[in-house]
């Protein structure tokens, strides 16, 4: 289940004309990126949480084949598309869940959880704004060791600003920008159980995911984390859109690791 229903309004000049999981890395989209990701591990089932410009992924999921293959097709009454060679990602199911357009993570989560599968007992949860060299698979086994609601992802983020250390009025160490920050934040690429929608959701549109149901998840001990030491990005900014196509462009693509 991808979180696709966002305005992204931190990159507005550019998610003027496109949802932010549409905006493109290299010809594909982010969000065809972190599902390659999925899709590497053996998830081809993916739930996409819609709202802000919902059209956008339908016109792109309905042409997705003319868009990313040669084809010959017969006009007419009756028209015919024949697709030349593989058709790329043909095993992909791609359930495209309208979730409202001003709908909160936790209330897009309760309505497309109607399409989640009696078997699915657990599923994985993520924002369509991130890459990451992240192992799908280990989080899951963590998920399911720990045999708590929710498995989140700690990632450290790329430091935005210069990092210094204190001793009293004295600045023991400077550190222009360093790569990373020290401290963790949750980047997305959860795996969540079943019941996380009962006990911890409700039908309420307003609610916020990252508020009181993980806050609650987290005071009841029922949270369990998977340290990504790697590779990890999201999208918020200008920049991070051009440092994200720049590492494309140039076939340094981290995140890429696991793709067959």
């Amino acid at each position: 289940m991808i979180l696709c229903g966002g305005k992204g309004t931190r990159l507005r000049d550019v998610t003027e004309l496109l949802p932010k999981p549409m905006v493109p890395i290299g010809e594909q989209p982010i969000l065809w990126h972190i599902m390659k990701t999925y899709a590497a591990f053996g998830c081809r089932r993916f739930i996409l949480c819609l709202g802000y410009k919902r059209e956008a992924f339908v016109d792109y999921f309905m042409n997705y084949h003319l868009r990313t293959s040669d084809a010959t097709i017969t006009l007419g009454h009756e028209p015919k598309i024949a697709f030349h060679g593989e058709v790329p990602e043909s095993d992909w199911e791609v359930t495209l869940a309208g979730t409202g357009l001003d709908t909160l993570t936790g209330g897009r989560v309760w309505r497309a959880a109607r399409y989640l599968k009696p078997q699915d007992n657990a599923f994985f949860l993520t924002y369509g704004d991130g890459v990451a060299d992240i192992d799908v698979a280990a989080v899951l086994r963590t998920h399911r060791a720990e045999g708590r609601a929710i498995t989140i992802s700690a990632v450290r983020p790329a430091a935005r600003f210069g990092e210094i250390a204190l001793d009293g009025a004295r600045v023991a160490r400077f550190q222009e920008k360093p790569l990373v920050s020290n401290s963790f934040i949750n980047g997305g690429f959860m795996a969540v159980s079943r019941r996380f929608l009962t006990d911890y959701l409700t039908s309420d549109p307003q609610m916020a995911f990252e508020q009181m149901p993980m806050r609650a998840a987290a005071a009841k001990g029922d949270m369990a984390v998977y340290r990504h030491e790697g590779f990890w990005q999201c999208m918020d900014t200008s920049r991070e859109y051009e440092l994200l196509n720049d590492l494309w462009a140039r076939g340094a693509a981290p995140w890429t690791k696991a793709w067959k």
